[in-house]
């Protein structure tokens, strides 16, 4: 699955990702593959993770998360001249 990291708290371990269906996910440190949990600002990153069944509450979390790297974008707009 896809979706965006709508946000994370590095101190408490854990954040929500808002998924392609609109869906609301926990996802939890430990939900991220080894060197993939965010650092700093994270909000709207994209995304890739699978959707389990929580144990406890039995509702949905995300799992496997990794964050999906930005294509490049060519680096700044030009300024126009003006003539």
């Amino acid at each position: 699955m896809r979706g965006k990291l709508l946000w994370f708290n590095e101190a408490k371990g854990f954040g929500f990702i808002r998924t392609e269906e609109d869906e609301r996910l926990y996802v939890h440190r430990s939900g991220f593959e080894p060197g993939q949990a965010p650092v700093g600002r994270c909000a709207e990153k994209l995304v890739t993770f699978e959707r389990e069944t929580a144990d406890v509450e039995g509702g949905y979390h995300a799992v496997g998360v990794s964050i999906v790297e930005d294509a490049p974008s060519g680096g700044r707009a030009r300024l126009r001249r003006q003539r």
